[in-house]
C-alpha cells in the first residue's frame, strides 16, 4: 500500500494510491490521519478519486523526527571511526522537513552537503518496546535527504545545528507499507547530483536496522503514529571527498529508494 499527502483542487488530502488513481483518506493529510486510524485500516477507508492529484511532504506535523548518524559501515570508515556499539542519534524539528519536488533554499556561502536516506514512519505508540514490538509499529518507509550544512555541523562537536535548517530535508514521495518493503531483504539508497550517482548502498549494511533504532529510542522517549526515524547516510558525501564537494547554486539533487519513489530537489543558494 503506498500513502501520501496529495494537493489537488481542493487543498490536500490524505490518499491511498490505487492503481494509478489517488483516493481520498478522511483527513487532510497524512499525519492527522497516522494519528486517528491504524495504517492497516487506510486502504479501507478510501473515498473518491482525487482529479490532479500530486503529492506532497507526506508527513507536515511529526511530533518527533529522530536521525540516526553513522549507520553505514561504509560511510563510518570513510570518517575514520570505529562501528559504534550504540546509535548516534539527533534531532530535527517539522519545520524542517520539506516536499519531494521542493527548492532547497539556503543562504549563499554555506557548506551544503547530500545524505539520502531511508526514513522509517512510526505506525503505533511505542514505549520502552522490544525489538519485536516496534517491527510490528512500523507504518511503513519512505525516502528522504538529511541535507546538511557542514561548516555549522563542525562549529562544535554537536551537530545539530547543521541539521536542522528550515525546510532542508526533502521526504516522500510517498509512505510504502512494510508488506511492499523490507529493509533487511535490502533496498538500495541511491543519491544523484545533476545525473551523477554520488552515493550508493543497501540497507543490508546497516548497522542498526529500523526496529533497532525504533526500540533503543523508545527506550528513553514515546515515539507516536506519525513519528519519523532517519536510518543514516551510505558512504559518498560530499565533505568527505579528496577534494571536498559541496552543493551549488542550482544544483539538482534526485534521491531514490527504488520501490518506494524519488525525490527531485533543485538547491537555490540565494542573497
Amino acid at each position: 500500500m503506498r500513502l501520501s499527502t496529495v494537493a489537488h483542487a481542493a487543498g490536500t488530502s490524505a490518499a491511498v494510491l490505487d492503481g494509478s488513481v489517488w483516493r481520498a483518506l478522511p483527513a487532510a493529510d497524512l499525519s492527522a490521519l497516522l494519528a486517528t486510524v491504524p495504517v492497516r485500516s487506510s486502504a479501507d477507508l478510501a473515498g473518491a478519486a482525487l482529479a490532479d492529484a500530486v503529492p506532497v511532504l507526506p508527513l507536515p506535523a511529526p511530533g518527533k523526527v529522530i536521525c540516526c548518524g553513522l549507520n553505514y559501515a561504509d560511510h563510518i570508515r570513510e570518517t575514520g571511526r570505529e562501528l559504534p556499539s550504540y546509535p548516534t542519534l539527533f534531532p530535527k524539528y517539522a519545520d524542517t522537513l520539506t516536499g519531494p519536488g521542493a527548492d532547497i533554499v539556503l543562504p549563499a556561502g554555506l557548506q551544503v552537503d547530500w545524505e539520502a536516506e531511508l526514513a522509517v514512519v512510526v505506525g503505533a505508540t511505542l514505549r520502552r518496546a522490544d525489538r519485536a514490538t516496534a517491527l510490528d509499529g512500523i507504518a511503513g518507509y519512505t525516502v528522504a535527504n538529511d541535507i546538511s550544512v557542514r561548516d555549522w555541523q563542525y562549529r562544535t562537536l554537536e551537530w545539530f545545528q547543521g541539521k536542522a535548517w528550515d525546510a532542508s530535508t526533502p521526504v516522500g514521495p510517498v509512505v510504502v507499507t512494510p508488506d511492499e518493503a523490507d529493509p533487511a531483504a535490502g533496498l538500495e539508497v541511491i543519491c544523484r547530483v545533476n545525473g551523477e550517482e554520488v552515493q550508493r548502498d543497501t540497507t543490508k549494511t546497516l548497522v542498526f536496522d529500523a526496529a533497532d533504532l525504533l526500540a533503543y529510542i523508545s527506550t528513553f522517549t514515546v515515539l507516536r503514529p506519525g513519528d519519523l526515524v532517519l536510518t543514516g547516510t551510505p558512504g559518498g558525501v560530499g565533505v568527505a571527498r579528496e577534494p571536498r564537494r559541496f552543493l551549488v547554486d542550482g544544483d539538482v539533487v534526485e534521491t531514490e529508494i527504488p520501490g518506494i519513489g524519488t525525490l527531485r530537489n533543485t538547491v537555490r543558494l540565494t542573497g
